[in-house]
């Protein structure tokens, strides 16, 4: 087993990856040289080299260190990436991220939260309820916590929040204290192959817990009973048969005001600004974990009124509460559940409001695999423009595009444009009291700044 301690240099193949950056910013902290690739140049990655990273965008053995004693990758970079090539072959150590984070946390009290959704966001929230508390916390986000304006933190406490990704079957790698599972629905087919795999991979997941650990999972979902942990609570947005849920719910101004219930306690009157009915239900579960950590209540409910949310997370980049305005709501949702949880949630808080969703599907397969499943859900939305499929770490699939969506939706106004198409569609089609939605998990979000700022003229 390599001991981090004797690594002085590490590279990332990949290093803009969220959960990537994440770990390129534990090491740095921890004073080691770090540096990495990355395809394409993001906010993040701008981000690393002015904390100290240097970070290139050119697949080129010129730039890549010879004298690296870990390399970090990332299945998202191809198997014939070259300077993976390079370093496979001259038997450098190499280490998926994943490997690599259940290294760093093998000595840790290790709270994982997985889940085909609502993961980044609970996650982000109770690493957010830890450090808010004085609790204190290490944390490994998926995600941008928008109360520091990072996915990554340190703290003397020896305790991880970590979000656990099922894509790869890497949250195997994982040993918790405390698991959360919020859902198990069909995703990653090009992995598991069937959904009878993936929630297999979740039933061994919640057997990685530590002796006397406890598992948090939503209430309904079918394989509960399955699911490991000597200790087992069930949460839910409203369901009173669940161990923990919400109840006398109450929107004002695009937030909420809610109790949190338990058969052993109470939480009266919590206030969350961020929006979406699943959100109550997100931060139930980060409740839930930290009533087990014995935080006290004032302090989570201090800690839950002032968190701002996560990055592309039901994220508010217009938001007024004036008649006839724009609100534009931008989310990473990239599954037909998640699309739904927006649009439906986003529809509840401003009823009154016509509402347009731009969406851009992510992979062929997923496409593929759920494209009337997709069409149901931004069936939801008054308006539909749909952008062409963001491939990622895909090729092309003969016939699969997005108009497999554009066709199952039963609606007249629903379009396919190109990027470059949007902002003139959008400029052309503004109107008063227009509810925006952006959603998709590729490129979509350089769309977000133009669109903002053209919605402000």
């Amino acid at each position: 087993m390599i001991r981090l301690e004797d690594i002085q240099k590490v590279y990332f193949i990949g290093i803009g990856g969220i959960g990537m950056s994440a770990l390129a910013r534990y090491f740095a902290f921890h004073g080691r040289e770090v540096s990495g690739y990355d395809k394409t140049e993001t906010v993040l990655t701008k981000q690393l080299v002015s904390e100290g990273i240097p970070v290139h965008y050119k697949e080129d053995l010129e730039l890549a260190p010879k004298d690296a004693q870990l390399v970090v990758y990332t299945p998202a970079v191809p198997a014939n990436h070259a300077e993976l090539e390079y370093y496979r072959r001259h038997n450098y150590t190499l280490m998926k991220r994943s490997e690599v984070l259940g290294v760093i946390t093998q000595g840790s009290f290790n709270i994982c939260v997985a889940g085909t959704h609502g993961k980044t966001t609970i996650t982000t929230m109770i690493a957010h309820l830890l450090r808010h508390s004085g609790y204190g916390c290490n944390a490994f986000l998926g995600g941008v916590a928008v109360n520091y304006n990072s996915n990554y933190w340190s703290n003397e406490r020896n305790v991880c929040v970590v979000e656990a990704d099922e894509y790869d079957r890497s949250f195997l790698r994982l040993s918790p204290d405390i698991a959360v599972i919020t859902a198990m629905d069909a995703d990653h087919l090009d992995i598991y192959g069937t959904a009878e795999n993936m929630e297999a991979a979740f039933i061994e997941f919640s057997g990685k817990l530590k002796p006397g650990g406890t598992l948090i999972s939503k209430y309904g979902l079918e394989k509960n009973d399955e699911l490991k942990g000597d200790q087992h609570l069930l949460y839910h947005q409203q369901d009173q048969r669940a161990d923990v849920f919400a109840a006398n719910v109450r929107m004002f101004h695009g937030s909420y005001q809610f109790n949190v219930i338990s058969k052993d306690w109470i939480l009266r009157d919590v206030v969350l600004h961020m929006g979406g009915l699943h959100n109550i239900e997100n931060v139930v579960a980060a409740i839930a974990v930290a009533h087990q950590l014995g935080i006290e209540d004032d302090k989570i409910k201090a800690a839950v009124e002032a968190f701002k949310g996560v990055k592309r997370r039901f994220e508010y980049i217009i938001k007024s509460d004036k008649p006839g305005k724009t609100v534009y709501v931008d989310d990473y949702a990239h599954h037909p559940e998640e699309l739904r949880a927006l649009i439906s949630g986003a529809k509840g808080l401003f009823p009154d409001m016509k509402c347009t969703v731009i969406f851009q599907p992510h992979l062929f397969t997923r496409t593929r695999d759920f494209a009337a499943e997709f069409a149901q859900s931004l069936e939801l939305a008054d308006e539909v423009v749909l952008l062409p499929i963001y491939p990622a770490r895909e090729l092309p699939i003969e016939g699969v595009t997005s108009n497999m969506i554009l066709e199952h939706i039963n609606k007249e106004e629903k379009y396919l444009l190109n990027k470059h198409q949007v902002l003139d569609w959008v400029k052309q089609a503004r109107r008063e009291g227009w509810l925006l939605l952006s959603a998709g998990a590729g490129d979509i979000d350089t769309l977000v700044q133009p669109l903002k700022e053209l919605l402000a003229k």
